[in-house]
C-alpha cells in the first residue's frame, strides 16, 4: 500500500517527481523507484542489493537490530520450542499452522514421496568417488525435471503443490544417496514409518548387514536445526531461486540454482569454517592470541561464526541452538569434547572483550551448528547439503509466492556501464 510520497527533484531542470512510499505490515517502508528511469533517464545504484527491495513477501520477517526472526508472523523461538520441522514446512508453504487433520495429511504426503526413481538413483554411479556432495545434489535436483513432465505446469496451482511436496520429501533421499556414494556404501531406501529427520538419519547411517537404531536426540537436534534454517528472507540463494524462476524455468531448475548459490562459502559454508577455525586455534590457551589477530586488520585471521550481515544484535537462532548443543554432546557422551569446550570458552572470552561487544559481534547460528553435525556423525563435506535440505522449503515457498503473483516480471537488474565508449573495428594489421 502507498502511505506517502517522497519528492525527488532535479536541480538543473527544476523538475520534480513524487515517488510512492510503500509500507509493509512491519519493518522499513520502501520508496518505489520504478518511474525514475522514465522520468529522469536514471537507474539506482546499489551493489549487492543491500538496501533494495526486489519484491514484496508474506513469508519471513527479520529485524536485525532487535534480533527478531518470524516465519509467517510466528517467532522462531516459539516454533523451535513447540513445533516440528514438518509442521513448520506446512506453515511456510501454506501461510498458517495446520489443523491436526491437515498436518496428518501433509505428513503422509511427504512420507510417501520420499523415494526417487531407480534410474535417477543410478545417476550417482556416474559421479567420481570423491565428487563434492553439493555437486551431486545440484545435478540430481535439476535432473528431477526429466522425470515429471506431466506435473510441471508452473501456472497450475495443483502442479505447484505436487512439486512442493515432492522436492521437500526427496531432498533427504538425494542427500543421503550422495553421502553413501562418497563412502562407497550401498544406497539405503527411505522408510515411510519414520519421521522426516529420523528417516534422514536412517538413510545416512544404516547399512544392509546390521540393524540401525535412530537416536531420538540426534533426530531432535536435526529437527531443530532444520526449523532454524527453513527460511531467511531474501538471502543470496533465495534470490537466486526467484531470479531463475522468474524466467519461467521449471521449478527443479530453480531449486538447483539455489543449491548452487548456497554452495558458496560466504553463504552456506560458514559452519564448516567455524570448525576449521576452532581447530586452527587448537587450545583454550591460544584464544587470546587469535582474538588479537582477529582485531588486527593486517592479519588474515577472521573470527568465524561471530556477527551477521543482517543481525546487528544477537542471532536469535544462536540462543536456541546453544542449548541443543549441550544436550546432543551430553547424550552422545561427548560433553567433554575439546572442540565444544573451546567454542564455549571462545564465546565467553569474546563476549567480555570490548572490541567485539562494541561492534555487536555475537555468535550466530553457524557457531554451534557444525559442532552438532559433527557430534551426530555428519561429515563436513555434508554440512552445506544439510543446510540445503532445510532451506528447500523456504526456496519453494518463495518460488510459489512469486509464480502466483499476477504482477510477476522476469528479473532484470540494471548496471552502471564503465567500459569503453563506442569504437570502430580495426583490421588486425592496423592494431597497435
Amino acid at each position: 500500500m502507498t502511505e506517502s510520497k517522497f519528492e525527488l527533484g532535479d536541480r538543473a531542470t527544476g523538475k520534480k517527481t513524487d515517488l510512492p512510499v510503500r509500507a509493509g505490515t512491519i519493518g522499513p517502508s520502501v520508496i518505489d523507484v520504478a518511474s525514475i528511469y522514465k522520468d529522469y533517464d536514471l537507474f539506482t545504484y546499489d551493489p549487492g542489493f543491500g538496501v533494495t527491495a526486489a519484491c514484496d513477501s508474506k513469508i519471513t520477517y527479520i529485524d536485525g537490530d532487535a534480533g527478531v526472526l518470524l516465519y509467517r508472523g510466528y517467532p522462531v523461538e516459539q516454533l523451535a520450542e513447540k513445533s516440528t520441522f514438518t509442521e513448520v514446512c506446512y506453515l511456510v508453504l501454506y501461510g498458517e499452522l495446520p489443523s491436526r487433520r491437515q498436518l496428518d495429511e501433509f505428513t503422509n504426503s511427504i512420507q510417501h514421496h520420499t523415494m526417487i526413481n531407480e534410474t535417477l538413483l543410478r545417476f550417482f554411479n556416474g559421479f567420481h568417488h570423491n565428487a563434492h556432495p553439493m555437486a551431486m545434489v545440484s545435478a540430481v535436483v535439476a535432473s528431477l525435471s526429466a522425470f515429471y513432465h506431466d506435473s510441471m505446469d508452473i501456472h497450475n496451482p495443483r502442479h505447484r503443490e505436487i512439486f512442493a511436496h515432492r522436492i521437500v520429501a526427496k531432498m533427504p533421499t538425494i542427500a543421503a544417496a550422495a553421502h553413501k556414494h562418497s563412502l562407497g556404501q550401498p544406497f539405503i531406501y527411505p522408510r515411510n514409518d519414520l519421521d522426516y529427520c529420523s528417516n534422514l538419519l536412517h538413510m545416512f547411517f544404516a547399512v544392509p548387514c546390521e540393524p540401525y537404531q535412530v537416536d531420538p536426540v540426534a533426530a531432535q537436534a536435526l529437527d531443530l536445526l532444520f526449523i532454524l534454517h527453513a527460511d531467511h528472507e531474501q538471502n543470496a540463494s533465495t534470490s537466486t531461486v526467484r531470479l531463475a524462476g522468474s524466467t519461467g524455468a521449471n521449478p527443479y531448475a530453480a531449486i538447483s540454482a539455489g543449491v548452487s548459490a548456497l554452495w558458496g562459502p560466504a553463504h552456506g559454508g560458514a559452519n564448516e569454517a567455524v570448525l576449521a577455525m576452532l581447530e586452527q586455534i587448537g587450545t583454550v590457551d591460544n584464544i587470546p592470541k587469535y582474538l588479537a589477530m582477529a582485531k588486527d586488520r593486517s592479519s588474515h585471521f577472521r573470527l568465524m561464526g561471530f556477527g551477521h550481515r543482517v543481525y546487528k544484535n544477537f542471532d536469535p537462532r544462536a540462543k536456541i541452538i546453544r542449548e541443543m548443543c549441550y544436550k546432543v554432546l551430553a547424550r552422545l557422551g561427548r560433553s567433554d569434547s575439546p572442540l565444544f569446550e573451546l567454542a564455549l570458552r571462545l564465546e565467553e572470552i569474546a563476549l567480555k572483550d570490548e572490541y567485539f561487544v562494541s561492534r555487536k559481534l555475537y555468535p550466530n547460528v553457524d557457531f554451534y551448528s557444525g559442532i552438532i553435525y559433527s557430534a551426530i556423525g555428519i561429515p563436513r563435506s555434508m554440512f552445506t547439503v544439510m543446510f540445503a535440505i532445510a532451506r528447500t522449503v523456504g526456496w519453494v515457498a518463495h518460488w510459489q509466492e512469486m509464480i502466483s503473483d499476477p504482477h510477476m516480471r522476469i528479473g532484470r537488474p540494471r548496471q552502471l556501464y564503465t567500459g569503453p565508449t563506442r569504437r570502430d573495428y580495426a583490421e588486425i594489421g592496423k592494431r597497435s
